[in-house]
């Protein structure tokens, strides 16, 4: 039985329309994990910004469970946690400068651990940082928050 050339080989414009199609669903695709990784990210800033509603005593103990295992591996630092710029008053602009009062730009769950840091850690030695840990763009991204006692 012989084989024809339709059946061997498809045409300029089949092939065009198969890429075409492969682009579209590639594309979909591409807006899908988009809009999921937007809404993820309304549903972190959301969750940040609003009181997590810890108590102090619980948080102590989490506290001391980090700091604890960071010394057993011999560190004096330890990253306790990143955030969105977004959840900054400024978009953490004054933390990027480091100007005096950026902790009055805090919202949330940042403040919440800085008022912990300030009211139980820091009379007992702890040091807090807040800074920019990277810049999309060139521009101010997340805020990692760095405890130490060394």
């Amino acid at each position: 039985m012989a084989v024809t050339i339709d059946e061997l080989l498809p045409t300029a414009k089949d092939l065009r329309t198969k890429i075409a199609l492969t682009e579209a669903e590639e594309a979909a695709k591409a807006v899908r994990q988009r809009t999921e990784a937007d809404a993820e990210k309304k549903a972190l800033l959301a969750n940040l910004s609003k009181p997590s509603g810890v108590a102090d005593e619980e948080r102590m103990k989490r506290a001391a469970v980090i700091i604890k295992r960071a010394v057993d591996n011999g560190l004096i630092e330890v990253e306790v946690g990143r955030f969105p710029n977004e959840i900054c008053t400024d978009r953490g602009r004054a933390i990027n400068q480091q100007e005096p009062g950026w902790e009055n730009t805090l919202t949330g769950l940042p403040l919440e651990l800085f008022q912990f840091w300030k009211q139980y850690l820091q009379p007992r030695g702890y040091k807090l940082k807040f800074q920019i840990v990277d810049f999309p763009g060139g521009m101010p991204g997340e805020i990692g928050i760095t405890l130490s006692w060394g």
